[in-house]
């Protein structure tokens, strides 16, 4: 692969918050066996960001949120290995309608509220990165595995 002809993947990710609790999903793929992660996922070509964001929360978890509504809190660009790069747009939920239920069972062990206090130490962390900077409210960018 020509390094100049690389593209990133966009991702998105959903923090679901209600309060001072933030709905984490439990990863039962091979990435990341066990380990929580937010709502997320790739960006479809020709997809805009927010709408992508709403599309895989709803998937995923069922719950449904106008893509206008999502706030865009953290940006991560994560460099997964030598020939993979990610950029991931990390937006903040506060307004949807429905009940999180798990959506994708092959993919996911499950779903759980976790209070911003006391979060879960398995966190994946390239996610995690973009958690802890909305969070923390360490700036809107991070670069993580550089």
């Amino acid at each position: 692969m020509n390094p100049q002809s690389a593209r990133p993947v966009i991702d998105t990710h959903v923090i679901l918050r209600d309060g001072d609790k933030l709905l984490l999903s439990q990863r039962g793929g091979p990435y990341g066996y066990g380990r929580w992660h937010m709502p997320s996922g790739k960006l479809d070509q020709g997809e805009p960001v927010s709408a992508g964001a709403a599309r895989e929360l709803l998937e995923e978890t069922g719950v449904e949120v106008d893509p206008a509504q999502l706030r865009l809190v953290h940006v991560v660009h994560h460099r997964q290995s030598e020939a993979v790069e990610r950029i991931g747009f990390f937006f903040e939920a506060t307004d949807w309608t429905g009940e999180p239920v798990n959506k994708e069972p092959a993919k996911c062990l499950g779903l759980q509220w976790f209070s911003v206090h006391e979060l879960p130490e398995d966190i994946i962390e390239y996610p995690r990165e973009g958690l802890l900077g909305y969070l923390e409210g360490s700036g809107t960018l991070a670069e993580h595995g550089w």
